[in-house]
């Protein structure tokens, strides 16, 4: 599985959602984690593929992209991410 995360400097519920997601990344041999940040052209780019809209946005891909859950503008919790993963 693939966690995409979304940010952008501004943002000011980000950087919790980048201690959580590396905290799963280091937890989970399963998973791989992508970060995007929505202020460069690349980032923008995923991002509009995905229709993000609000950051922080984290998706839970399979293998293939496509998305299995989605949160957008929200942290979840740790508890409610790995429940997706087993």
């Amino acid at each position: 599985m693939v966690l995409k995360l979304f940010t952008q400097p501004s943002c000011p519920k980000c950087p919790a959602a980048k201690t959580l997601v590396h905290q799963l990344a280091v937890n989970s041999k399963q998973l791989t984690v992508e970060e995007f940040d929505v202020s460069t052209i690349d980032g923008l780019a995923e991002a509009s593929f995905y229709t993000v809209m609000a950051t922080p946005t984290i998706l839970l891909c399979d293998d293939k992209g496509k998305v299995i859950k989605d949160w957008r503008g929200e942290i979840p919790s740790l508890e409610e991410i790995t429940s997706f993963l087993s």
